[in-house]
């Protein structure tokens, strides 16, 4: 299998990022794993200790550049803030690749995890790749700066605009159902997700697809609302179904986002779902825990 994806440099060798790199190396793949401390990686990858805001952190991609044909950055910010966000999907992404070309990187692509928050609409409406984009957070026009950034790399790029992540080890909506304290609106409210699983195979996939997408969304075959799939799992769990409550809050995060992206573009590049509704990707957790 060697030879079938390109040697990789993950920034961010995070939740998914680790998901990734695991399923490089099982493929064969050279990979290496770039974070603050390169420790707890994937068998098999090589560890590589930077930070992309630290200029001088950055020096340590020397001696690995003339490797690196691929870059995934999937790096997350420390703190939820503007500063944090530019800091590091801005300058530091910006950082990153001017180094790796200053140090001879063969860069053939590279990519980079968004978010659907980079959309601003909140009325429910479909949106896709070709939806404006006007986000009222500084979180989602910090993310549209760093794809602005990448769309000026003189190799295939693509920002990939992921819906919200959960699976293994975020079962914090499973936790408060289970409970009883999940306290929700009764008017819908979307939201688009996306099972780890399915964002480090769509990456692994993007890795090796003949033409790279410069934008592409990235979540599951069913928008849904919050109160639909907290029903669905109190009907699975056996439990009561979750409060219903006019002048429940769902928290700053949530409460504007009510929109349904569609993934028609990621099945036209030809990858399948392993998780193609929350259903199966919730019941999965659930048979595990």
């Amino acid at each position: 299998m060697r030879g079938a994806y390109l040697t990789t440099l993950i920034v961010g060798c995070g939740y998914v990022g680790s998901a990734l790199a695991g399923r490089l190396v099982d493929a064969g793949a050279e990979v290496l794993c770039a974070r603050r401390r390169a420790s707890d990686l994937p068998g098999g990858a090589i560890g590589v200790e930077l930070d992309v805001r630290d200029a001088a952190s950055l020096e340590a991609l020397r001696a690995h550049a003339e490797r690196v044909e691929a870059v995934v950055f999937a790096a997350s910010p420390g703190a939820r803030d503007e500063a944090a966000y530019r800091s590091l999907y801005v300058e530091g992404l910006r950082a990153l690749l001017d180094r790796l070309t200053r140090f001879g990187a063969p860069l053939a692509r590279a990519i980079v995890t968004t978010s659907t928050a980079v959309y601003g609409q909140t009325s429910g409406e479909w949106v896709d790749e070709r939806s404006p984009t006007e986000p009222p957070s500084f979180s989602g026009r910090a993310l549209l700066e760093a794809e602005a950034v990448l769309e000026r790399a003189p190799y295939a790029t693509c920002s990939l605009r992921l819906g919200g992540i959960y699976g293994p080890g975020r079962t914090s909506l499973v936790d408060r159902v289970r409970a009883g304290t999940l306290s929700l609106p009764p008017e819908p409210r979307y939201g688009n997700r996306i099972h780890r699983d399915d964002c480090a195979g769509l990456l692994a996939h993007l890795l090796s697809v003949e033409a790279l997408p410069p934008v592409l969304i990235g979540v599951d075959d069913a928008p849904a609302p919050l109160l639909e799939t907290a029903r669905w799992l109190a009907d699975q769990l056996g439990v009561a179904p979750p409060r219903v409550d006019a002048d429940a809050a769902l928290g700053p995060r949530r409460s504007a986002s009510n929109k349904r992206c569609r993934n028609t573009r990621m099945h036209e590049t030809g990858y399948s779902l392993q998780y193609p509704t929350y259903r199966e990707g919730y019941r999965a957790l659930l048979v595990a825990s």
